[in-house]
């Protein structure tokens, strides 16, 4: 893995193709006719179009503001956070049930302003969803809750099928990549999710190609398994704009697939790793994984 890049050049591998507008715009219209927000459209995420075309979306609540400043993330930290939107949960059930959605994810910005890191909002949206829509299963992307370990064990209790907490990247680079985060209440955050709730699967995810070695994301992946961790996502960071951190690799789909096969040899049940990987990328396919190892 070499060193920093001077005039980024994209790899074949990582060129998207270019969406179908019609269905990208059907989901768009619900999306503003619900003035709901996804973390597709607010991080700038490559697989929008493929994943708007599919019907899914992941939906961001508490924001667009976030009360964080990662220097890898395109979600504007800058606005003043709002106060909580009553009505949002509903808005957002209203969503899953006009896209049909089998599988939904739901995220948030960072909200260490609130007691709870915004956990309340996470359970009435599961709440509102199981009323319109019971079969759909639910995934959590949640925060590190600045370790308010009281209010994880409320959304624990809530049961969504997966809780996600992305670990980020490698101990070494926490400093630069998140300074408000903690590698280690990550991995505290996965553990004691799976110690509460041991129906719930958990699932974490690494963005790549910010200097780290081999053998660094190996020992992240062991530290995620020594924790319980079910669900692993690998994929390469790129950067939204000039003010964000720089790419220091391009990382290939034989690495990605290295990784892979690494961790599925660690147990994990699932692992997702090529070059456009995002943690909510093909989320769906959870519901196959809850057929083969049920809980």
């Amino acid at each position: 893995m070499g060193a920093g890049l001077g005039v980024v050049v994209k790899p074949e591998w990582l060129r998207v193709k270019a969406p179908q507008w019609e269905r990208v715009g059907n989901v768009k219209e619900i999306l503003r006719d619900l003035a709901l927000n996804t973390v597709c459209e607010e991080a700038s995420c490559p697989n929008i179009g493929e994943c708007f075309k599919a019907g899914t979306a992941t939906f961001l609540i508490m924001g667009p503001a976030c009360t964080r400043a990662c220097p890898y993330c395109d979600i504007d930290f800058e606005k003043k956070p709002k106060a909580l939107d009553p009505t949002e949960p509903t808005r957002l059930a209203e969503a899953v049930r006009r896209m049909g959605l089998n599988h939904v994810v739901i995220t948030s910005v960072n909200r260490d302003d609130l007691p709870d890191g915004g956990i309340s909002q996470f359970v009435q949206c599961i709440e509102g969803i199981r009323s319109v829509s019971p079969q759909t299963t639910i995934e959590v992307l949640i925060p590190d809750l600045c370790g308010n370990w009281d209010a994880l064990e409320t959304l624990c209790q809530a049961k969504p099928e997966v809780l996600n907490h992305n670990t980020e990247t490698i101990p070494r680079l926490y400093r630069r990549v998140r300074p408000q985060g903690n590698y280690q209440r990550s991995l505290e955050l996965l553990q004691r999710t799976h110690e509460v709730a041991p129906w719930i699967y958990t699932k974490s995810g690494l963005m790549v190609g910010l200097g780290e070695t081999d053998s660094e994301i190996r020992q992240v992946m062991q530290d995620l398994r020594g924790v319980n961790c079910d669900i692993l996502t690998i994929g390469q960071y790129l950067q939204p704009s000039q003010k964000h951190l720089n790419i220091a690799d391009f990382i290939t789909p034989a690495q990605f697939d290295a990784w892979r096969e690494y961790g599925e040899s660690l147990g994990f049940l699932q692992v997702v790793s090529s070059p456009l990987t995002r943690s909510s990328y093909h989320a769906e396919q959870v519901r196959e994984l809850m057929q083969r190892y049920p809980r």
